[in-house]
């Protein structure tokens, strides 16, 4: 059996390489779906607490992690407005999911129902999981896409790497501490509280410095495929 790391470490690289095809193959339009697709199953994710490294996180730091790639993407190639869209199309999928899933579990089920329970257990935390992700997803990714114009507009479109790096984990930071306040204050324990505050920031830092090939490659591709279309 595949252990939690191996699985974590596969789980990363298919993400970020399916975030690097959706992107090549159908430009801002597709990492809009994307983002609104990992918006909605990180927040159901984020409700799994597993072992990883030794410590207790999370499950959902990667597809929340990979919509910070995919802003940075947008901002990149398509401008500031561009990754603010996609920020806002994010904000709308989660609310819609939040909200008709809320309306599902008042129906009455049926006396030979055998999922309501299950799906109770996962949707009725969902608005305090949504309040948290609402909040700290709009402060944390409106500032990531305004540091990384800020980052790129100082450097003359030169170091990529830095404006990468540099704007989603100061916007990480930003998130995981307003997000975990709000998600698990009260809910778990001290320890666990800090635990989770703490590996959270690392994983997601951790994501920040793994998906910086990706968007080199991201460009590098993106620079041939400009190239092709001049000649």
């Amino acid at each position: 059996m595949i252990n939690n790391e191996i699985l974590w470490i596969i789980f990363l690289l298919i993400d970020l390489s399916v975030t690097i095809l959706v992107f090549l193959k159908f430009g801002k339009e597709g990492l809009f779906v994307l983002i609104g697709v990992n918006i909605i199953l990180c927040n159901i994710q984020v409700l799994k607490l597993v072992n990883l490294f030794s410590v207790t996180v999370t499950l959902g730091n990667i597809l929340y992690g990979s919509i910070y790639f995919a802003t940075d993407l947008l901002g990149e190639f398509y401008g500031r407005k561009e990754a603010y869209k996609g920020v806002f199309f994010g904000f709308g999928a989660m609310l819609l999911m939040t909200v008709f899933m809320q309306a599902a579990l008042l129906f009455v089920p049926a006396p030979d129902d055998f999922i309501n329970e299950s799906m109770r257990n996962i949707f009725s935390m969902m608005p305090r999981i949504a309040l948290a992700s609402v909040i700290a997803y709009l402060i944390s990714q409106l500032h990531d896409v305004w540091i990384y114009n800020v980052y790129k507009k100082k450097t003359g479109g030169k170091k990529l790497w830095l404006r990468n790096n540099a704007s989603t984990m100061v916007s990480q930071l930003i998130d995981t501490s307003v997000f975990v306040t709000i998600a698990f204050w009260n809910v778990v324990s001290k320890e666990i509280f800090i635990s989770i505050m703490i590996t959270t920031y690392v994983m997601k830092a951790a994501i920040a410095l793994l998906d910086t090939p990706f968007i080199y490659i991201a460009k590098r591709f993106k620079s041939v495929e400009n190239n092709e279309k001049l000649y």
